[in-house]
């Protein structure tokens, strides 16, 4: 986004009142004109940053260093923009001592070349966003125009992609994440990554630039994507691409009421996929006995034969306290998962939620000792009025 909106208007009334000739004014305009665009034609770049989460403070420090650093001649001056709650972007600028802006009130009276957004979670208006004479930037965790939106890591994980990768794109005002891309680079996500993996790796990629990826986080080779394209900016602008229609998805933020297991139709692997994408911070839940209760310490899919258990139910909800590996099985929808332990009034062990709890529910209830039954809570109110199920289809042209 070339802007002129920075250049400084000069005023032909003010200056024909102290004498100068109309083509003078004319030459001194175009000589202003041309030393300002001179001035912001190439880095180093005066730089504000806005940034919030964990997420954002990866790309921050790169560019601290980057600023500190004479010979890389990228950054000359940075700024940030964060939200007033207590963030790891505020503490890292404070401990700095970065100049720092609480939004939205932003100070303007230095001038700045580009911005730069990660994780920010607010709409930056358009005379904001045309104050910078390159626009601003944005480092988005997906391969867009895949998972616009605030979650997008979340939603790769839950949805079982197998390649994600890392945006880096120039924002417009009034939607999230439709801009022009600059720059994309591919990743391939490891088998059994989490959310929070993933997102960690990604932060480190958003702020550099891979050769090549491999399966292993610890051994991507990487040179400086952000700084790569702050390098060569204009000619990334100059060949910046729309994104394309085709393909767009809508990434809404991660719900508790995403978190309950409904067991006639989740599968093995939804829930597999759910437990990585959102079980390290909310834990999945389901009902017992009327009452709502937190699973713990997920270990996955459970190969469990009749033949070697006869009396186990193949009733969806179906839980079995298998002793051997102090482990409680659930049945769902096409087969068995597993947990260590729940949270019901307090942490307890599979072992002991069967000897507290499931035992002696089983005795008054149930001809067999060793099976009870979790209900599923179908809660219809999540993000956008859709069920779990529609939220997994949903791929919907955005």
């Amino acid at each position: 986004m070339w802007s002129l909106s920075y250049l400084k208007v000069i005023d032909r009334g003010r200056l024909l009142s102290q004498g100068l000739c109309s083509n003078c004014i004319t030459r001194l305009r175009n000589e202003s004109f041309v030393t300002q665009i001179q001035s912001a034609s190439k880095p180093p770049w005066r730089v504000l940053f806005f940034g919030s989460d964990d997420f954002a403070l990866e790309s921050l420090k790169r560019l601290h260093v980057s600023r500190d650093d004479s010979k890389a001649e990228i950054i000359d001056s940075l700024e940030v923009v964060t939200l007033s709650r207590d963030t790891p972007v505020r503490k890292y600028a404070e401990q700095n001592r970065l100049p720092l802006h609480q939004w939205p009130d932003v100070d303007f009276n230095a001038q700045f070349d580009v911005g730069v957004v990660v994780s920010f979670g607010c709409l930056i208006k358009e005379n904001v966003i045309n104050k910078m004479p390159h626009g601003i930037l944005n480092v988005h965790p997906s391969l867009l125009p895949r998972w616009r939106g605030p979650a997008p890591v979340f939603h790769t994980i839950l949805h079982g992609d197998s390649v994600t990768g890392v945006t880096i794109m120039q924002i417009r005002p009034k939607r999230f994440d439709v801009g022009p891309i600059l720059q994309q680079d591919l990743y391939e996500i490891p088998k059994n990554c989490t959310a929070d993996e993933l997102g960690a790796t990604l932060a480190v990629v958003g702020s550099r630039m891979k050769q090549k990826y491999t399966a292993d986080p610890k051994r991507i080779y990487l040179n400086q994507q952000l700084m790569d394209t702050l390098k060569h900016l204009p000619e990334r602008i100059a060949n910046r691409k729309e994104q394309p229609k085709e393909g767009a998805s809508f990434a809404p933020k991660i719900s508790s009421r995403m978190a309950w297991i409904i067991w006639e139709e989740h599968s093995c692997d939804y829930i597999d996929r759910l437990f990585r994408a959102i079980g390290y911070r909310i834990p999945l839940k389901t009902m017992w006995m009327g009452n709502p209760i937190k699973l713990l310490d997920f270990v996955g899919k459970c190969n469990v034969l009749f033949t070697a258990a006869p009396y186990l139910s193949a009733v969806p909800g179906s839980v079995h306290y298998q002793k051997e590996s102090n482990i409680l099985l659930v049945r769902c929808k096409d087969g068995w998962v597993g947990f260590k332990a729940v949270m019901f009034k307090k942490r307890l062990s599979a072992s002991d939620f069967f000897n507290g709890y499931l035992h002696q529910s089983v005795l008054r209830k149930s001809p067999s000792s060793n099976t009870c039954l979790f209900q599923s809570y179908k809660d219809t109110c999540l993000p956008g009025g859709q069920d779990n199920n529609t939220l997994l289809q949903n791929n919907t042209s955005l």
